[in-house]
């Protein structure tokens, strides 16, 4: 394993210098400070930390402050202590893993860059051992939490009560469902809580989106204040300005903080309103079908005659790419067309008691690859039938640069899981021929953005729960406009293209909000925009 693999694999991404200096100099208050650093890797940090320390001696007094670090790996905590003993630096380094570090709140300051490893990665013991970690600090940690999670709870304990804790995080801490007890104790335990965000990425290689957590005090507070930059560069200048924002429950997204009070007033009132309900009013979103092998299972048409499967020995399934997902109907026409052009348009899916040969043969060839020892496909007997949901009335896509889209199945082709499925409610049949098009207003859109997640790479990622809580317009409404909706759809076409939306989105607000207010339709779609234009430049910036 290479040194970057093995970084990758602990969750280890070292900090830029102009990160570790802002979190030393805004964590860092007198030269007698003790500091902590949980999982210090090479220790750039802790050299800020040092030069920190040093800064604030006065000139005929020596640093009288303490250093501790901690590092999981051997060789990186070697090379902390050498690094730090080169700067003349007293620190004390151990090899450690920091969960099993008892707490003692001793610390002025906590400072670090928590090893950030997926739930899928982060298992067994080691998962273990961090969730009894923070359930001990009085927080529960769930399953699908990445390791900085309960990282930044047991940290919180090594704090004074009027100590500081300044983190470098994942942006998931802003939006991610896991990640929602974390924000209640940050809350809970801290007297300010300050996030800086940053609107392009700053870690090399590296595209998740980070914020800084400044955290400082004791007592708990009702609000958290928000400073955006454009880069790291900014950290330091002093002309930064603070947005104080206050969460309506202990479970709502800090991702809304990003939009303001006054801005998300005005989207309130129209979500609120008699015109608009929830997407799972119409009907539940659900993940598409989950293949365990989608180069196995999903299949060309000359591949399948190629291979003499019986037609009946296949299912139409929804191609890959974002081609299948251009307008607002996928239909029969659509995807003959597709399958014309040799798109892998069928899906693997014989039944057990009419097996012909050549599907023997396929599911052999599947066995020698090693297909059936996916986790999904040893999970299922037998392992070459693909469990199919009910076909969708409306595909809902998943990740987006431009936002979430709604398209009429008119196909009745299946979808695997990188899209989401919706069935309609039996009274709400309208919404497959005009949902897709209504779904097009400016609410809807600044409801995505609120509700779903951004990614560093400009991505919008809406899982089902999330897509289910989408703001859009009633039965009612889009029955009394049903008209107006099908005279604009008749010629939408051409607009149904990335820089062209924007043009549809507007004729669509003028038929479904025409009784929203002039200030408030403007509100949202500044903050419609706001949101968008960041997550669209952290993608030119990756």
């Amino acid at each position: 394993m290479t040194a970057t693999a093995d970084r990758k694999a602990r969750g280890a991404f070292y900090t830029p210098t102009e990160i570790a200096e802002h979190l030393a100099r805004w964590a860092i208050r007198s030269h007698k400070d003790t500091i902590l650093e949980p999982s210090c890797g090479e220790a750039s940090l802790l050299q800020a930390a040092w030069k920190r320390l040093d800064s604030l001696s006065p000139e005929s007094e020596a640093v009288d402050g303490e250093i501790f670090g901690y590092e999981i790996d051997s060789f990186a905590s070697a090379t902390a202590s050498g690094t730090l003993a080169t700067l003349g630096a007293t620190a004390t380094i151990q090899t450690a893993d920091f969960f099993d570090v008892i707490p003692s709140q001793h610390c002025d300051a906590v400072i670090g860059n928590p090893p950030y490893i997926r739930y899928q990665s982060f298992s067994g013991p080691a998962r273990a051992k961090a969730q009894r970690a923070a359930l001990a600090g009085g927080v529960r940690i769930d399953g699908l939490a990445s390791s900085w999670a309960a990282f930044v709870v047991h940290a919180s304990r090594f704090l004074k009560e009027d100590g500081r804790l300044a983190l470098v995080l994942p942006a998931e801490l802003l939006h991610a469902r896991y990640a929602a007890p974390v924000r209640r104790h940050l809350m809970q335990r801290f007297k300010e809580v300050t996030l800086v965000l940053f609107e392009q990425l700053v870690f090399p290689d590296v595209t998740s989106e980070v914020v800084l957590l400044l955290a400082e005090g004791t007592g708990g507070t009702d609000s958290i204040s928000l400073t955006q930059i454009p880069d790291i560069r900014a950290l330091a200048s002093n002309t930064t300005s603070h947005r104080v924002w206050r969460p309506s429950t202990g479970d709502t997204k800090w991702s809304a903080a990003l939009v303001g009070d006054e801005l998300l007033r005005s989207y309130q009132s129209v979500v609120e309103s008699p015109g608009f309900e929830s997407l799972a009013a119409w009907g539940m979103p659900y993940l598409g079908a989950v293949s365990g092998n989608n180069n196995f299972f999903r299949i060309r048409r000359s591949r399948a005659q190629a291979l003499g499967l019986h037609d009946d020995e296949l299912a139409p399934v929804l191609p890959p790419g974002k081609r299948a997902l251009r307008g607002l109907t996928y239909s029969r026409a659509a995807h003959a067309e597709l399958s014309a052009h040799d798109e892998p348009t069928l899906l693997f899916y014989p039944q057990e008691s009419t097996l012909s040969r050549a599907a023997q043969r396929y599911i052999r060839s599947g066995e020698a690859q090693g297909v059936d020892n996916a986790y999904k496909c040893r999970a299922r007997r037998p392992w070459w039938r693909v469990p199919l949901p009910r076909t969708a009335d409306i595909f809902i896509t998943y990740m987006s640069h431009e936002g979430p889209r709604l398209i009429t199945n008119t196909g009745g082709v299946q979808a695997l899981n990188s899209v989401h499925g919706l069935v309609l409610n039996q009274h709400r049949r309208l919404g497959t021929e005009l949902l897709p098009l209504a779904a097009l207003n400016s609410v809807t859109s600044l409801g995505a953005e609120i509700v779903g997640r951004s990614y560093g790479g400009g991505v919008l990622k809406l899982e089902p729960r999330e897509a289910s809580r989408l703001p859009v317009p009633t039965a009612s409404l889009i029955a009394t406009h049903q008209s107006e909706l099908r005279a604009i759809k008749a010629t939408a076409g051409p607009l149904l293209r990335p820089g062209k939306l924007d043009e549809l989105r507007a004729r669509v607000d003028r038929i479904l909000l025409s009784s929203c207010s002039d200030p408030d339709l403007v509100a949202i779609r500044a903050a419609r925009d706001e949101l968008r234009n960041r997550r669209q430049t952290r993608s030119r910036s990756a």
